[in-house]
């Protein structure tokens, strides 16, 4: 579950982490109020789940009264990306001397823990990797030893952050694992953590995600969900207990297993094109599946061609091929489709599906082919 900014921040703070102060407002009026009541200057921040806010006019620095109103105006209905605004997060404006990014993830393929700590902060930190890689100070993490004050001091060096920085930095660093690990975040990320002109550290930003599979210690938890607005297309898609994450692409996917849906995601992208979600339907690839995934993936307007990309393992590859035609007897559907089908029986599974291909339902050998064609159609 990932969290809003200002859930994010909350969440810090729980953990004793510093943060700017400020407060949620749904309404200009409440946005007023919480200005007045924290002092100015304040910034004005859309509350979205994803990035670019500030590119979208989604941040905005406010000296007064006159200007928070304003602001809270334009922001509030603001489409970003897709995500429209719908709360705003009201903080006190903080002075900047220096930036710089912390955060903690999984390091899946090593079995621990992964930090990294950059001196180049408020930016992303792709771009950083890829433009300065050298300025990335990566620290692996044994779960079972975990991050102790002396190996933070250590790897805040290493980072080369500010001497007026390191000390406050080692020991926030501490809090933000003890946030990431006893708080079971998938991320705990601050870009940027700053360093004021007075000398102090503290986080003006907080992207967290919080790991699903541990709900069940945290009932605090449910807080975040109850104040949570959701992408409409994600409501429906839990609804329909489809494993599903809405982007901002043009064409839908359908494949059956995580890492097929994330190679097929890569691939669209390799020529050209953009995925409007990642949706995998398991080995479950019948009728039902297969009918809801695509009532699904068209309702959301921006998908203009569907891509299905099927790998017969367990799943077999004539099932999947009578599941999407009596998916389509069930569903109307106004974007082609292109169907990439291997593995166990696919060759069955292309003979059922072969009397019913036409301009608006297409098969491709590969799924390369595949992608080459379902981009090429949604970008008709």
């Amino acid at each position: 579950m990932d969290l809003f900014e200002y859930q994010g921040k909350q969440y810090f703070a729980r953990f004793g982490i510093a943060v700017s102060p400020g407060d949620v407002a749904d309404t200009v009026d409440e946005a007023v109020a919480v200005a007045e009541r924290i002092g100015y200057p304040v910034v004005v921040k859309a509350q979205v789940k994803v990035g670019g806010r500030g590119k979208a006019g989604g941040v905005k620095l406010a000296a007064n009264v006159d200007e928070v109103r304003t602001h809270a105006g334009n922001i509030l209905g603001l489409d970003i990306k897709g995500h429209v605004v719908r709360r705003l997060w009201i903080e006190r404006s903080s002075d900047i001397a220096k930036e710089y990014y912390a955060s903690f993830t999984l390091d899946r393929p090593n079995k621990t823990h992964l930090g990294m700590l950059s001196a180049q902060g408020g930016v992303e930190i792709e771009v950083v990797a890829e433009e300065n890689p050298d300025a990335i100070a990566f620290l692996s993490i044994d779960p079972v030893r975990g991050l102790d004050l002396a190996t933070a001091r250590r790897w805040v060096n290493e980072a080369e952050l500010d001497e007026a920085a390191r000390e406050q930095t080692a020991e926030l660093l501490v809090k933000l694992y003890d946030c990431y690990t006893t708080g079971d975040c998938d991320l705990a990320e601050i870009n940027p953590l700053i360093l004021t002109p007075d000398n102090k550290v503290h986080a003006l930003d907080a992207k967290v995600t919080l790991d699903d599979n541990a709900s069940f210690r945290h009932p605090e938890w449910e807080e975040f969900r109850v104040n949570e607005t959701e992408d409409p297309r994600e409501i429906m898609a839990k609804e329909k207990g489809l494993n599903y994450i809405g982007l901002d692409g043009t064409v839908g996917i359908i494949a059956n297993g995580a890492g097929l849906a994330m190679s097929t995601l890569d691939v669209v992208n390799q020529v050209g094109g953009t995925a409007a979600n990642f949706l995998d339907i398991g080995g479950g690839a019948n009728a039902d599946v297969m009918a809801a995934a695509l009532e699904v993936i068209s309702a959301d307007p921006k998908v203009k061609a569907i891509f299905v990309n099927i790998f017969g393992g367990i799943t077999r590859v004539d099932e999947v091929a009578k599941g999407v035609i009596e998916a389509l007897s069930r569903v109307s559907i106004s974007s082609p489709i292109v169907l990439r089908l291997d593995g166990t029986n696919a060759v069955e599974g292309r003979a059922i599906l072969a009397p019913h291909l036409n301009a608006a339902l297409i098969t491709e050998p590969t799924m390369l082919d595949a992608a080459r064609r379902v981009v090429a159609l949604a970008n008709a």
